[in-house]
């Protein structure tokens, strides 16, 4: 029973995970010509078995390789089980006849997917003015910040500490913005007020963030509309109110970046490819009642694979 659920896995994961048809790269001390096994009287090379992984999904190919002798017998059932099938000329009967048609859509597909992509120019000047016109997208700001923490129970080490209500935290942190913006020293009021002890411990330092971090929308509206030197106004999460001060506004060098401009680009030009030969398909629909039932929403458009 495993054994045929494996097989199907494995067969399942070749359609679906099919990936640019590179040639495989040898392992250590492995040609692409060194035969690993004989199957059948049928010499099977590195080159061929690599072949095979080359289609699994990157989890499947680890997998594999922990129980190398099980693969290769996976590999030796699924032919002789297709051979099996074509001699019975199951290829030719329903429902397997579609599949494989289905199939051969899918893959072909997929692959002019993967060609068009891999074939799309981008030169580097282009991605430099792309980065030059979206410069605000790659904006970073390192923080300074004082935690209020509000809660119905006692942190842990602070038991003879009343906790604050959430009422009393806002006020809190609306006072000491107050007092900032009085003069007041910022790290001075983090060491006697701040409830975030990584953060305390120096000085206040929150880190650099940047737009594209995975942020509450509340924090990154709030921060990235401050300027250098600016402290916002207290900033509410589920459990306490931050208050941040802005250190340093810069963006994200080039280098760092272009690697994302460069996909993003290439990602748009996939985009604009798939849009246009979709509205170049000349498409009627004739059945009405067929098209007046609801029906599932359509499968996600395919991405090439990377």
């Amino acid at each position: 029973m495993k054994l045929a659920a494996f097989v199907l896995i494995v067969s399942g994961a070749v359609w679906a995970q099919v990936t640019a048809f590179e040639s495989p790269k040898p392992a250590s001390g492995l040609s692409p010509d060194t035969v690993i096994a004989t199957i059948d009287g049928k010499k099977m090379t590195y080159k061929e078995v690599q072949t095979y992984m080359n289609g699994l999904p990157a989890q499947m190919q680890q997998n594999a390789m922990v129980n190398r002798k099980q693969f290769i017998q996976q590999i030796a059932l699924m032919q002789r089980l297709s051979e099996l099938a074509e001699k019975d000329k199951l290829d030719q009967k329903s429902p397997y006849k579609e599949a494989l048609a289905l199939n051969r859509i899918n893959v072909l597909s997929q692959a002019q997917i993967n060609e068009t992509y891999n074939h799309f120019p981008i030169p580097p000047e282009e991605q430099k003015k792309f980065y030059e016109d979206n410069k605000n997208s790659y904006e970073q700001i390192r923080l300074k910040v004082i935690y209020i923490a509000f809660s119905a129970k006692p942190a842990k080490g602070t038991q003879d500490k009343k906790p604050l209500s959430e009422a009393e935290a806002k006020a809190k942190a609306e006072q000491l913005v107050k007092e900032i913006k009085g003069g007041a020293d910022f790290v001075k009021l983090v060491k006697e007020h701040s409830e975030d002890a990584t953060s305390k411990a120096k000085d206040g330092d929150f880190g650099t963030i940047s737009r594209s971090d995975n942020l509450p929308e509340a924090i990154r509206n709030t921060v990235f509309m401050l300027k250098a030197g600016e402290v916002s106004d207290p900033v509410r999460q589920p459990n306490g109110y931050y208050v941040f001060r802005a250190e340093e506004i810069s963006a994200k060098p080039y280098d760092d970046v272009k690697d994302q401009i460069f996909n993003e680009l290439k990602n748009a030009r996939l985009k604009q490819w798939l849009d246009k030969t979709s509205k170049d398909l000349n498409i009627q629909y004739e059945d009405n009642e067929f098209f007046s039932v609801t029906a599932a929403p359509p499968p996600p458009t395919p991405q090439p694979k990377k």
